[in-house]
């Protein structure tokens, strides 16, 4: 991040609640890739602690979407003008990514707040499902993961996780991957064909003082699993076992990434305490994100 975009002086209540009350310039998150449809394209993250989102060139200039009283996270395009925010603070929210504007999507569940949403994904029909972490963890297992319809329907997939995080599906959209932060894992959801999830399992176990936050996966079926706290991303094959590891070169918070690029061959990871996007070519491409399938944007 230059330096002209970072606060060092700012004193926020995220950071006071999740980083010990250290100073926080900025702290870079839900990396989302945006093609232009010329071979070329532009990288969205946000900066939780200052409500921001910038949008960054293939040649790495920085422009300032939005700044706007939120927590945004993660982030995923619903049509080519309009991302989906998991904002911790408001819920899900809608960038219009023309005029900078942020406005409320989805608030409440039954009148009801989130604890704090974190990430989410759509699947090819146009269901979006997302996680709702708060503070939970091991103390608290009762995180919770999400699927919301098109037609508006809202369900409550989990509701005993300990600090769920980032999620993807698997290529055949019949099982959902969801990083438990706290309980330093990944769960194996096995999707049924009636909307409803059954033999969750534990596919993947880490280690160290901050377990796995942020995935993707490619077209063969290989899960990215961004590890904060070792500073890397594991790259497993389907038995969970390490076809390689990708260690971050600018320090042990490598929060998330996103594949992008003219082939969607560049894998981009968030590098957040140092505000710094990484970059790494990858064999195996990964998949085009899915959007939502809606009339209009508001539920």
């Amino acid at each position: 991040m230059p330096a002209k975009f970072r606060k060092p002086d700012v004193q926020t209540e995220w950071a006071r609640a999740n980083r010990g009350g250290q100073a926080t310039d900025s702290f870079l998150e839900g990396p989302v890739w945006c093609p232009d449809g010329r071979g070329h394209g532009h990288l969205y993250v946000t900066d939780i602690p200052h409500g921001r989102v910038f949008r960054i060139s293939m040649v790495g200039d920085w422009e300032l979407v939005t700044e706007y009283d939120g927590e945004p996270n993660g982030m995923k395009f619903v049509d080519d003008a309009h991302l989906l925010i998991t904002d911790y603070r408001n819920g899900l929210m809608l960038l219009d990514i023309k005029r900078g504007e942020v406005t409320p999507y989805l608030e409440r569940r039954n009148s009801e707040r989130f604890k704090g949403v974190n990430d989410l994904t759509f699947d090819s029909h146009g269901n979006l499902y997302f996680t709702d972490q708060g503070q939970t963890g091991l103390q608290d297992p009762t995180g919770r993961v999400y699927r919301l319809s098109p037609e508006g329907r809202l369900d409550m997939l989990l509701g005993n996780c300990p600090s769920p995080n980032g999620l993807v599906l698997s290529p055949d959209e019949k099982v959902l991957y969801v990083a438990m932060t706290r309980g330093n894992c990944v769960w194996r959801v096995p999707l049924q064909a009636d909307g409803s999830v059954s033999k969750v399992g534990q596919f993947f176990t880490s280690y160290g003082p901050s377990g796995p936050d942020g995935l993707t996966i490619d077209t063969a079926g290989r899960l990215f699993v961004a590890n904060p706290g070792l500073g890397r991303a594991w790259v497993l094959n389907h038995r969970a076992e390490p076809d390689m590891i990708l260690t971050s070169p600018k320090g042990a918070s490598l929060t998330n990434l996103c594949f992008g690029g003219p082939e969607m061959k560049t894998l981009f990871m968030t590098e957040s305490v140092s505000g710094t996007v990484l970059k790494t070519e990858m064999d195996i491409a990964g998949p085009l994100p899915h959007r939502a399938k809606q009339s209009k944007v508001t539920p």
